[in-house]
């Protein structure tokens, strides 16, 4: 199974008193559109990570079997207690997981980075790699696709770290994912990029 941790405890410190995952995008919150990405994929499972204003994110996810709903009680301590806190519902069928930012609403190249996993699963063996990670122009993005390996791995993190700080630590486990657009990855973190 190919499960996604959806991040969506953060407290948009940047956005001046708003919550970004709330704000719309030709209609639609930023968070349902990060999440109908992923839906529209062939991940299998996918587990949101709630913490700041739980019941006003909670009630723009729509019902659906795909979906678990968690909440973190230390989201107030960073990035890394919403990673951990998704980390521990993953199903036990589970064999690799994304690190999905709800604040990212055009990534939906999903199945472009599992494909290259499932192709290149016995170089993945032979040269033990176990984070995939799009990359355009040899910059890296999000959102990283993470063997199971790395979960006890990722599980000692502390503080307001993210995916980038796992990839500084474990550089000889990463393959790169090429993505023709970094476009496609733009996250959304001030009241400018919601006008741009």
């Amino acid at each position: 199974m190919i499960s996604a941790i959806l991040l969506a405890a953060g407290q948009s410190k940047r956005m001046h008193g708003e919550n970004k995952l709330t704000k719309k995008i030709n209609g639609v919150s930023l968070i349902k559109h990060s999440l109908q990405n992923i839906l529209n994929s062939s991940i299998q499972e996918i587990i949101i990570v709630l913490g700041n204003e739980k019941e006003i994110i909670e009630k723009l996810i729509d019902k659906n079997n795909k979906i678990k709903i968690v909440f973190n009680n230390n989201f107030k301590k960073g990035m890394s207690s919403s990673i951990k806190t998704g980390l521990k519902f993953l199903s036990k069928e589970t064999h690799a997981f994304f690190i999905c930012l709800g604040d990212m609403p055009t990534v939906n190249y999903y199945d472009r980075i599992l494909s290259f996993y499932n192709s290149n699963l016995e170089l993945k063996k032979k040269n033990k790699k176990d984070i995939f990670v799009p990359t355009y122009k040899n910059i890296q993005t999000n959102p990283i696709l993470f063997n199971i390996s790395m979960k006890e791995k990722i599980m000692t993190l502390e503080g307001d770290i993210g995916a980038k700080e796992i990839l500084e630590l474990n550089k000889d486990k990463i393959l790169n994912v090429n993505i023709n657009d970094l476009g496609l990855a733009k996250d959304f973190d001030t009241p400018d990029d919601f006008n741009s």
